[in-house]
């Protein structure tokens, strides 16, 4: 499944661009940006499944290559 992982929208702030995901088996929330979510939408709404990509950014874990 190419390093993917499934989680669910914590919070999505449209206004500012950003987000959180809690991955599923995990309490901790993930950041993510409204850039790394692929496809025309470019929006979230909380609870919605996803699945994402783990990488380390700047001192913390964020989502990438996020899809519906």
């Amino acid at each position: 499944m190419d390093g993917r992982s499934k989680g669910f929208v914590k919070s999505f702030n449209r206004r500012d661009g950003y987000g959180f995901v809690v991955p599923v088996g995990s309490e901790e929330q993930v950041w993510f940006s409204a850039a790394d979510i692929e496809g025309e939408a470019r929006t979230l709404s909380e609870g919605q499944q996803i699945t994402f990509v783990l990488a380390l950014g700047e001192g913390r874990f964020e989502a990438k290559e996020i899809r519906l």
